[in-house]
Protein backbone atom coordinates (compact mmCIF):
# COMPACT_ATOMS: atom_id res chain seq x y z
CA UNK A 1 0.00 0.00 0.00
CA UNK A 2 1.26 3.31 -1.20
CA UNK A 3 2.31 5.98 1.17
CA UNK A 4 0.58 9.14 1.13
CA UNK A 5 3.74 11.38 0.49
CA UNK A 6 2.88 12.10 -3.18
CA UNK A 7 2.44 15.56 -4.03
CA UNK A 8 0.07 17.41 -6.74
CA UNK A 9 0.80 20.42 -8.43
CA UNK A 10 -2.14 21.91 -5.76
CA UNK A 11 0.14 21.32 -3.07
CA UNK A 12 -2.14 18.39 -2.31
CA UNK A 13 -0.64 14.84 -0.61
CA UNK A 14 -1.87 11.61 -2.08
CA UNK A 15 -1.50 8.01 -1.91
CA UNK A 16 -0.15 7.38 -5.30
CA UNK A 17 1.71 3.92 -6.40
CA UNK A 18 3.48 5.96 -9.43
CA UNK A 19 7.44 6.73 -8.40
CA UNK A 20 7.97 10.65 -8.44
CA UNK A 21 11.58 11.25 -10.07
CA UNK A 22 11.76 14.82 -7.39
CA UNK A 23 12.09 14.27 -3.76
CA UNK A 24 11.63 17.54 -0.79
CA UNK A 25 9.78 17.81 2.02
CA UNK A 26 8.68 21.12 4.43
CA UNK A 27 11.08 21.45 6.51
CA UNK A 28 10.83 18.42 8.97
CA UNK A 29 8.47 15.86 10.01
CA UNK A 30 4.94 15.98 9.26
CA UNK A 31 3.74 12.48 9.42
CA UNK A 32 3.04 10.57 12.93
CA UNK A 33 5.70 7.88 13.05
CA UNK A 34 3.23 5.30 14.35
CA UNK A 35 0.39 5.44 11.74
CA UNK A 36 2.59 6.87 9.00
CA UNK A 37 -0.14 9.64 8.20
CA UNK A 38 0.26 13.19 7.26
CA UNK A 39 -0.67 15.56 10.14
CA UNK A 40 0.44 18.51 9.18
CA UNK A 41 0.81 20.94 6.38
CA UNK A 42 4.62 21.89 7.03
CA UNK A 43 6.94 21.79 10.24
CA UNK A 44 8.28 25.07 8.64
CA UNK A 45 8.40 27.69 6.01
CA UNK A 46 11.42 25.81 4.11
CA UNK A 47 9.77 24.11 1.33
CA UNK A 48 12.41 22.25 -0.88
CA UNK A 49 12.84 20.19 -3.28
CA UNK A 50 15.61 17.38 -3.51
CA UNK A 51 17.31 14.84 -6.14
CA UNK A 52 16.39 11.09 -4.71
CA UNK A 53 19.67 9.80 -4.06
CA UNK A 54 22.40 12.15 -2.57
CA UNK A 55 25.98 11.24 -1.73
CA UNK A 56 24.67 7.19 -0.81
CA UNK A 57 22.50 8.58 2.15
CA UNK A 58 19.90 5.73 2.90
CA UNK A 59 16.98 7.11 4.48
CA UNK A 60 13.78 4.80 6.18
CA UNK A 61 10.75 6.68 4.23
CA UNK A 62 8.00 7.94 7.36
CA UNK A 63 10.69 7.25 9.65
CA UNK A 64 12.33 9.50 12.80
CA UNK A 65 13.22 12.13 10.26
CA UNK A 66 11.96 14.68 7.83
CA UNK A 67 8.83 13.71 6.08
CA UNK A 68 10.10 12.88 2.26
CA UNK A 69 7.73 14.08 -0.16
CA UNK A 70 7.43 12.44 -4.04
CA UNK A 71 6.73 14.70 -7.06
CA UNK A 72 6.82 13.67 -10.62
CA UNK A 73 8.92 16.35 -11.40
CA UNK A 74 10.23 19.44 -10.71
CA UNK A 75 7.78 21.03 -12.24
CA UNK A 76 5.15 19.82 -10.21
CA UNK A 77 7.58 20.92 -6.79
CA UNK A 78 7.67 24.31 -8.17
CA UNK A 79 4.00 25.17 -8.68
CA UNK A 80 3.16 23.20 -5.62
CA UNK A 81 5.46 26.16 -3.63
CA UNK A 82 8.80 24.59 -3.25
CA UNK A 83 12.14 25.58 -4.76
CA UNK A 84 15.52 23.76 -4.83
CA UNK A 85 17.64 22.57 -2.38
CA UNK A 86 21.09 24.14 -1.46
CA UNK A 87 22.79 21.59 -0.58
CA UNK A 88 21.96 18.43 -3.05
CA UNK A 89 20.75 20.61 -5.53
CA UNK A 90 23.18 23.65 -5.04
CA UNK A 91 23.95 25.06 -8.47
CA UNK A 92 19.84 25.10 -9.62
CA UNK A 93 19.39 26.86 -6.40
CA UNK A 94 21.74 29.42 -6.90
CA UNK A 95 20.58 29.87 -10.27
CA UNK A 96 16.98 29.87 -8.96
CA UNK A 97 18.11 32.54 -6.06
CA UNK A 98 20.24 35.06 -8.26
CA UNK A 99 16.78 35.24 -10.62
CA UNK A 100 14.35 35.43 -7.79
CA UNK A 101 16.70 38.14 -6.17
CA UNK A 102 15.56 40.08 -9.24
CA UNK A 103 12.17 40.03 -8.81
CA UNK A 104 9.94 43.17 -7.44
CA UNK A 105 10.19 42.83 -3.92
CA UNK A 106 12.73 40.82 -3.36
CA UNK A 107 15.37 44.03 -2.85
CA UNK A 108 18.36 41.97 -4.39
CA UNK A 109 18.32 39.28 -1.52
CA UNK A 110 18.99 35.78 -2.52
CA UNK A 111 19.66 34.23 0.86
CA UNK A 112 17.20 30.89 1.51
CA UNK A 113 15.35 32.74 4.08
CA UNK A 114 14.35 35.45 1.92
CA UNK A 115 12.95 33.01 -0.67
CA UNK A 116 11.12 31.26 1.93
CA UNK A 117 9.27 33.89 2.92
CA UNK A 118 8.34 35.00 -0.02
CA UNK A 119 7.28 31.70 -1.33
CA UNK A 120 5.57 31.25 2.20
CA UNK A 121 3.96 34.34 1.48
CA UNK A 122 2.20 33.19 -2.28
CA UNK A 123 1.57 29.72 -1.10
CA UNK A 124 -1.09 28.45 -2.66
CA UNK A 125 0.31 30.08 -5.77
CA UNK A 126 -0.95 32.32 -8.46
CA UNK A 127 -2.90 34.59 -6.38
CA UNK A 128 -3.88 38.17 -8.53
CA UNK A 129 -2.76 41.14 -6.73
CA UNK A 130 -4.93 42.36 -3.85
CA UNK A 131 -8.11 40.09 -4.65
CA UNK A 132 -7.29 37.18 -2.40
CA UNK A 133 -8.17 34.18 -5.67
CA UNK A 134 -5.69 32.76 -7.79
CA UNK A 135 -4.92 34.24 -11.06
CA UNK A 136 -7.02 33.12 -14.29
CA UNK A 137 -5.92 32.62 -17.36
CA UNK A 138 -7.79 31.50 -20.77
CA UNK A 139 -5.78 28.62 -22.23
CA UNK A 140 -6.15 29.96 -25.86
CA UNK A 141 -3.36 32.75 -24.68
CA UNK A 142 -1.85 31.07 -21.78
CA UNK A 143 1.22 29.80 -23.47
CA UNK A 144 1.78 33.24 -24.36
CA UNK A 145 0.99 35.02 -20.81
CA UNK A 146 2.95 32.67 -18.95
CA UNK A 147 6.32 31.21 -18.80
CA UNK A 148 7.28 27.56 -19.93
CA UNK A 149 7.23 25.37 -16.69
CA UNK A 150 3.75 27.51 -15.26
CA UNK A 151 1.26 25.06 -13.87
CA UNK A 152 -2.59 25.49 -14.18
CA UNK A 153 -5.71 23.82 -12.48
CA UNK A 154 -9.23 23.52 -14.53
CA UNK A 155 -11.45 21.39 -12.25
CA UNK A 156 -9.97 18.51 -11.37
CA UNK A 157 -7.36 18.60 -14.23
CA UNK A 158 -3.84 20.01 -14.20
CA UNK A 159 -1.97 21.49 -17.29
CA UNK A 160 1.19 22.76 -17.52
CA UNK A 161 3.02 25.30 -20.41
CA UNK A 162 5.69 24.04 -22.16
CA UNK A 163 7.62 25.33 -24.85
CA UNK A 164 6.12 23.05 -27.29
CA UNK A 165 2.51 23.93 -26.30
CA UNK A 166 -0.17 22.96 -23.71
CA UNK A 167 0.71 19.50 -22.15
CA UNK A 168 -1.83 17.52 -19.94
CA UNK A 169 -0.23 16.50 -15.99
CA UNK A 170 -1.16 13.03 -14.33
CA UNK A 171 0.33 11.50 -11.79
CA UNK A 172 2.53 9.19 -14.28
CA UNK A 173 3.61 11.80 -16.61
CA UNK A 174 2.72 13.77 -19.50
CA UNK A 175 0.04 13.90 -22.71
CA UNK A 176 -0.24 16.39 -25.34
CA UNK A 177 -3.49 18.94 -24.21
CA UNK A 178 -3.77 20.97 -27.18
CA UNK A 179 -6.32 24.15 -26.37
CA UNK A 180 -9.72 24.13 -28.11
CA UNK A 181 -9.31 20.94 -28.84
CA UNK A 182 -11.67 18.15 -28.35
CA UNK A 183 -9.87 16.98 -25.18
CA UNK A 184 -11.52 20.25 -23.67
CA UNK A 185 -8.02 22.08 -23.06
CA UNK A 186 -10.05 25.59 -23.02
CA UNK A 187 -11.49 28.04 -21.53
CA UNK A 188 -10.17 29.53 -18.35
CA UNK A 189 -7.83 27.78 -16.06
CA UNK A 190 -6.21 28.98 -12.51
CA UNK A 191 -2.47 29.63 -12.56
CA UNK A 192 -0.81 27.26 -9.71
CA UNK A 193 2.79 28.03 -9.67
CA UNK A 194 3.53 31.34 -7.89
CA UNK A 195 4.52 34.49 -9.34
CA UNK A 196 8.18 34.60 -7.95
CA UNK A 197 8.71 31.23 -9.20
CA UNK A 198 7.69 32.37 -12.36
CA UNK A 199 9.64 35.36 -12.52
CA UNK A 200 12.26 32.97 -12.20
CA UNK A 201 11.10 30.60 -14.91
CA UNK A 202 10.58 33.58 -17.62
CA UNK A 203 14.00 34.65 -16.36
CA UNK A 204 15.68 31.84 -17.94
CA UNK A 205 15.86 28.61 -15.07
CA UNK A 206 15.24 25.72 -16.86
CA UNK A 207 13.28 23.26 -14.32
CA UNK A 208 13.46 19.29 -14.41
CA UNK A 209 10.59 17.71 -16.94
CA UNK A 210 9.55 14.02 -16.58
CA UNK A 211 10.72 11.98 -19.46
CA UNK A 212 7.09 12.30 -20.80
CA UNK A 213 7.25 15.89 -21.41
CA UNK A 214 9.59 15.69 -24.20
CA UNK A 215 12.07 18.52 -24.63
CA UNK A 216 9.84 20.91 -23.21
CA UNK A 217 11.96 23.71 -22.17
CA UNK A 218 13.20 23.79 -26.01
CA UNK A 219 11.54 26.53 -28.35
Amino acid sequence: MAYRNRVWPDGSVRAEPARGTVMGNRGGRIHDIETKEIIRTQASRRWICCVLAFKGRRRQVMGRGYTELFFLDEVTALAAGHRPCFECRREAARSFATLASQAPGMGGRSDADALDRALAAERGAGRGAGRGTRLQVDLRHASGRLPAGTLLQQGDAFLAISAKGLLRWSASGYAPATAGGTDGASGLAEVLTPPLTRHVLAAGYQPIWHASAGDASAS
